[in-house]
């Protein structure tokens, strides 16, 4: 893979100019946020907050206010830090950045105690255009993995007027209900035994109770040649602390069985998106040799990007969590689609 040679071997040594740079274009939080990144296993951040439709959405944003948008979405169980380095990178290139934690993540938490922690992913995706909003941002570049990957294809097929290209790692994920109560072949049902774990009750109270536990089992078996350290995985799971974790990881697995109901706001998106929508904005999607979790083959969904669209493997041992096991891999495509 292309690294990122001149922005990524400047990016500890250039600190203090980024931030002088910064704070002349009045983005003092985007260089807090840089030099917060430096101290390994230190916090991802300031992290700053916003209200977006029903939620008070926690953040970190940088580089400079004018500069092209990009949002950063990341999967389970993982959080912001996925893109601990990707970020610095892109607001040294001189994006706008922004890394928002996912509804039942972090510090972002529901406005309302009625609300339904709905874990859907057409409702992650109405939440991420509520943010966009709520930041003044009409369109921007979209990148994601597992979770996010699959929020930013239902934005680029539902709303491709707010993306302006799209990463995306292992491919094509859009999928519906009815697509979930389909069998797979036993070696394919195996990969999702923590699935069909989320659908029991005993399954709910096991996660409550074993929340890093779990998170550590998934990320060894997802990304097995990974070899992180404790350090990069506490500063992770702390973002499960939050009080609607359970229940929103809870919902969205049920719901992708029919086990769970979603909210009747989303059914005319459902009912789009149930007939797997090709996506026209430029996209690159990327996969790693060693990814443990499950995913599509490349060739099955090529034909569901119908802009400009390339596929890249990334080699070395990579695994789900593609973009903080190889960062500059991912920054590269945000790059080269961002030119398509």
């Amino acid at each position: 893979m292309t690294a990122l040679p001149n922005e990524h071997r400047r990016l500890l040594l250039g600190l203090a100019a980024t931030t002088l740079a910064a704070s002349q274009l009045g983005g003092t939080q985007p260089a807090c946020a840089q030099a917060s990144f430096v101290a390994r296993g230190g916090a991802f951040g300031p992290e700053s907050r916003i209200e977006a439709g029903p939620l008070s959405v926690a953040y970190v944003e940088m580089g400079p206010a004018d500069g092209k948008p990009v949002l950063l979405l990341h999967g389970w169980p993982y959080d912001i830090h996925a893109f601990a380095e990707v970020a610095p990178q892109l607001a040294t290139a001189g994006y706008r950045v922004v890394v928002p934690h996912l509804r039942g993540f972090g510090a972002t938490r529901f406005l309302a105690t009625g609300t339904l922690r709905n874990g859907q992913p057409a409702a992650l995706a109405a939440d991420i255009v509520d943010l966009m909003d709520a930041l003044g941002i009409q369109k921007a570049l979209l990148g994601g993995f597992d979770w996010g990957a699959r929020t930013a294809n239902i934005i680029a097929a539902l709303h491709p007027e707010r993306c302006k290209a799209m990463v995306s790692v292992s491919g094509y994920l859009i999928g519906s209900q009815e697509a979930g109560r389909m069998p797979l072949p036993p070696e394919a049902e195996l990969a999702w035994w923590y699935q069909f774990y989320f659908a029991t009750e005993r399954g709910r109270r096991g996660y409550d109770k074993n929340r890093n536990g779990f998170a550590k089992l998934i990320w060894r078996l997802a990304s097995p040649k990974w070899t992180f350290d404790d350090a990069t995985f506490d500063q992770s799971v702390r973002a499960f602390d939050n009080p609607d974790h359970v229940a929103v990881v809870i919902h969205n697995y049920r719901w992708r069985l029919g086990l769970a109901e979603g909210e009747a706001r989303f059914d005319a998106d459902e009912q789009r998106l149930a007939a797997t929508p090709t996506i026209g904005v430029p996209t690159i999607t990327l996969e790693g040799d060693a990814n443990g979790a499950p995913h599509p083959d490349p060739v099955s969904y090529a034909s569901k990007f119908t802009g400009p669209y390339a596929h890249r493997l990334v080699t070395g041992g990579i695994g789900h969590n593609l973009p903080q096991e190889a960062p500059d891999a991912f920054v590269n495509a945000i790059l080269d689609v961002d030119r398509l």
